[in-house]
Formats: C-alpha cells, structure tokens, sequence
C-alpha cells in the first residue's frame, strides 16, 4: 500500500482550498450594489437626453413628427431585441461581465450620435437600445443571484439611479446644446460617464466566473404567469416612453419655451424616484403578499390615469399649471417598473428563471413600447394635434389595471 507523503498531501489540500475558494462569494454583497447603481444611472440618459431636443434636431434634420418618433422608437424596440438576447449573451460571459458589455455598447452608441445627421442619429440609437435592453435583463439576474433577499427594495434602488441620471439629462440637455455647439454634442456627451462606469465595473465583473447556471433558462413561453408580467411590464413601458418622448414636444405645441418644457420633464423623471422607492418598499413589508402588491400597483395606475386625463382635458390649468399632472403621471410610470420586476423575481425561484422571465417580459414590452412613440408621432401629422396620441395611454392605463387583477387572483391562489 502506497503511503502518502506529507507534501502530496499538502498539495491536495491546497487544491481542496482553491475549489472552496471558487464558490465562496468573491465580493461582498454591498460592493456589487454600488457596482449596479454606478451602472443603472447610465441607463436612461441617452434616451432623456432626446426629447427635449427633439423639437430642434426635427427642424435641423428637416423631419416629420413621425420621423423623429421613429428615432426613439428604434431604441426602444432595439432594447426589446437586447431583452430576449441577454441570456443567451450572458451565457459564455458570465452575467457580470456580459452586464459591463452592455453599457459599453450603450456608450458607442451615444458617441456614434455625435454626427448630426439621421442615419447616425437612427443607428446611435439603435445601440443604444440593444445596450440597455440587455443591461436591464443581465441586471435583474445579477440582483436576484446576488441581493434576492432585498430584491423588491434593491429593484427600487437601481430604478432611482436610473431616474436621477435621465433627470439630470432631462433638465441639461437644452444648456448643454448651447454651451457645447449644437444638439448632437448635448446626445454624445452621455458616452463620457457610461465608459467611466463600465471602467469602474470591469474589475470586479471579472471576479466573477465567465458562465455559469443562470444562463441555462429558456424563455418561459408556455408560463401564464410569464405573459401576465410581460402585460404588465409592455402597458408600463408604453406610458414611460410615450411621456418620455412627447411629454416636452407636447407642452411646446402649446406655447411653452423649450428650457421649461425641458424642466417639466425633469420633473417628471424626478418625481418617479419617491414612487420607485416607495411603492416596492410597502409591499415587501408584508411579506410575499399578492393582495398589497396589487392595492398598490392599482393605486399607481390610478395616478397616471388622473395626470394623463388631466394633461389632455385641462393641459395648463390655473395658477398651478401642468405641475400636478406631471408629477401624477410620473408616480404610475415611476412605480410600475420596480413592481413588475418585483412580482416577477417573487414568482420564480432562481436566478435563471427570473432572468428569462424578466427577459421576456421587458422584451415584449418594450417591442409594444418602442411601436407608441412612433405610432403616436404619426397621429400626430395626421390630426394636427396630441387628443389622439394621448388617448392612447389611456388605454394602456385600462388594459394594465385588468391585468394587475388577474395577477392578483393568480398569486392569491398559488399563496393559497
């Protein structure tokens, strides 16, 4: 019988030490979340930045309201694009590596639109939608493998950091066109701090291993529950990005100056953050309770049901303006995105799953979502005016309420 020496033995131990080693956690849970916030403030400013100079990149282009809808509407169907591909992306990079990729594609895209001109402007957005759909998936499984036990608050958390960069976009874009030359330097300048993120996330996304099991979930196409989320999440995504591309063109057309329509919607991107924190906070402090998570997302809809009636019945209203439709619609879009997530990353037990479910479910939604500003631009050289294109929210306010029922009944049952 062969004895073993003490320093093959001290190898094997070693190597024993090493494979502990790969599957301890290789940062702390804390550093991570610095790491998705850094990123998620990236996720709307190339997309916050356009609207308010939308007005003057249509004259300057010397195109059509349907035009210059169809220039957010690619990026936001790039981003349904990006949303069904991110698991596949993210299966030979590992998540954390391919989340890093995502912002960086972001960022060439906002460089690319640079060049004032429309194929550059089309293409630009483009990728930076691609980049953001993928980013918003790869980030919902980095927070559910890393943060599951907080995953409502922290969803809320990453949502704020992307309310807060499209708010500070929101509000400098118009200065930031005159100060640097031109609207097409005020698009590109967003390229500048989502490189930085992504040199900032870089070494530690590289800790972690290059694939891994998150990736192997398909799609869950046969889920009922995966299509009631998808509803949800595509009735969301229309309202944001409706008011998100036409809330500041709209109070142009009315006669307001572009610098305050331009700070109507940074109030608008603002007064989500309150929402966003908020509203996925009071419904995990009762548990994993269907109920309260429906009480609050109808209570959210009902308030973009009263700013979006009341910006299109009574846009200018006395002495107190269009402040409160505003911060009325921005509290049921600010909401809405967290809550859809959460009762998604509730539902499904694994990362994988999660992921693949939140895939589809910002994937269809944001195919619907990219079709409403262009769809709503049109309507507009067609009637002359916003009545018709505004209603349309209306309607995307009703068909999320019945579909908030219906994942209420389903979540009641399966508690039960």
């Amino acid at each position: 019988m062969t004895r073993r020496t003490p320093r093959r033995s001290a190898r094997r131990t070693a190597r024993r030490g090493d494979d502990l080693a790969r599957v301890r956690p290789v940062a702390s849970p804390a550093l991570v979340l610095a790491g998705v916030l850094l990123l998620s403030a990236n996720l709307r400013t190339a997309l916050a930045g356009y609207p308010p100079l939308l007005e003057i990149a249509r004259t300057h282009l010397g195109i059509s309201a349907g035009g210059a809808g169809l220039v957010q509407a690619s990026a936001v169907m790039l981003m349904g694009v990006g949303s069904f591909l991110a698991p596949a992306l993210a299966g030979p990079l590992g998540w954390e590596r391919a989340l890093g990729v995502s912002v960086g594609v972001l960022a060439a895209g906002s460089a690319l639109r640079l060049v004032p001109a429309l194929p550059s402007l089309i293409v630009g957005s483009m990728l930076v939608g691609f980049g953001i759909g993928t980013a918003g998936v790869l980030t919902a499984g980095v927070v559910k493998h890393h943060l599951a036990s907080r995953a409502g608050t922290v969803t809320g958390g990453y949502v704020v950091s992307m309310m807060i960069g499209a708010t500070v976009t929101s509000a400098v874009a118009v200065p930031l066109a005159t100060a640097l030359g031109g609207w097409s330097f005020s698009l590109a300048v967003w390229a500048v701090p989502a490189a930085l993120a992504v040199a900032v996330w870089w070494p530690l996304a590289r800790r972690f291993p290059r694939a891994d099991d998150r990736g192997s979930a398909a799609l869950p196409w046969r889920t009922g529950f995966a299509w009631l989320g998808t509803c949800f999440m595509g009735t969301t995504s229309l309202q944001f990005y409706g008011w998100l591309t036409w809330l500041s063109p709209y109070y142009q057309h009315l006669g307001w100056p572009t610098q305050h329509a331009a700070l109507l919607q940074a109030l608008w991107s603002v007064a989500q953050i309150p929402a966003a924190l908020l509203f996925p906070a009071l419904v995990e402090r009762g548990g994993r309770d269907g109920r309260r998570w429906a009480f609050w997302s109808l209570l959210s809809v009902l308030c973009g049901v009263a700013g979006t009636a009341g910006a299109l019945w009574l846009p200018l209203p006395p002495v107190i303006g269009p402040w409160v439709w505003v911060v009325l619609m921005a509290i049921g879009v600010g909401a809405g995105f967290p809550l859809g997530l959460t009762v998604i990353a509730w539902h499904f037990p694994d990362a994988a799953s999660a992921g693949a479910a939140s895939g589809m479910a910002m994937g269809f939604g944001y195919l619907l979502a990219g079709v409403g500003p262009l769809v709503m631009g049109v309507l507009v050289d067609l009637t002359g005016g916003f009545g018709v294109p505004l209603s349309l929210l209306l309607v995307a306010c009703a068909v999320q309420a019945l579909t908030i029922g219906l994942i209420r009944t389903r979540t009641t049952r399966t508690a039960a």
